[in-house]
């Protein structure tokens, strides 16, 4: 019912996932990224422990491919299901169930790999890694875009459009960027236009929050001043 891509900026080291599928709020079920571990998505029958359950065993430094099969092993309705990870370093580890309706695969390239089923053809998941490789020089967010974008203009889901998620993480448990297009007709672009929105404002946010690190900046004059001098310099 989904296809979802993750990837990982080994120069800002990155992590990231964008997913879309014609179910309502994918987002809140499928993907899950933390700074310094990973990324996962869990799709197809989706079992919602999954992609958790797999980040916590990247967090507690088991490889990919062990957890993954691990998790697998131990779900009952593993058939079903259909879930990826790739790991902060760019290890990657991927399932398909053999009950998974059709298309479905999953395939990954240098920091990417991208995973789905119920899909309008195996080129859904080709256009989508290949456009990620070729958009080089955006940022990791873009690029996911860009990415799901080039899937779902070779069929998507064949059953249509409903939702669109997109996560990036950098350094912390919580994401720099969590965006959700949960029932829309046309989840992507109105995941573009949300994404214009946080860049014109949370993103200079983000810096001033908490982090493992340091306790992050409570000053409100301050807070607003940077974020006016930051906004004013892009203007």
């Amino acid at each position: 019912m989904t296809w979802s891509i993750l990837a990982r900026d080994p120069a800002t080291g990155e992590v990231g996932a964008a997913v879309a599928s014609r179910f309502f709020a994918a987002g809140a079920l499928c993907p899950r990224v933390e700074g310094g571990v990973g990324a996962a998505c869990t799709q197809a029958l989706v079992n919602p422990f999954l992609a958790p359950d797999a980040l916590a065993r990247l967090r507690a430094g088991e490889a990919p491919d062990s957890a993954l099969a691990a998790l697998v092993a131990a779900d009952a309705g593993r058939a079903e299901r259909q879930v990826h990870l790739l790991s902060a370093d760019g290890r990657i580890a991927a399932h398909t169930g053999e009950a998974c309706i059709g298309w479905c695969g999953h395939l990954a390239g240098a920091d990417v790999s991208v995973a789905g089923n119920m899909l309008a053809g195996e080129r859904v998941v080709t256009a989508t890694r290949d456009a990620f490789l070729a958009s080089a020089g955006l940022t990791l967010a873009e690029r996911l875009l860009a990415a799901m974008e080039a899937g779902q203009a070779a069929g998507g889901d064949k059953r249509g459009r409903q939702s669109a998620a997109l996560l990036v993480a950098s350094r912390d448990p919580y994401p720099d960027l969590d965006l959700r297009a949960d029932d829309h007709p046309d989840p992507l672009p109105e995941l573009r236009r949300l994404h214009a929105v946080w860049k014109g404002y949370t993103r200079h946010f983000r810096r001033f929050l908490p982090g493992r690190d340091h306790p992050g900046v409570f000053d409100r004059a301050v807070i607003q001043y940077a974020m006016a001098a930051a906004q004013a310099e892009e203007a």
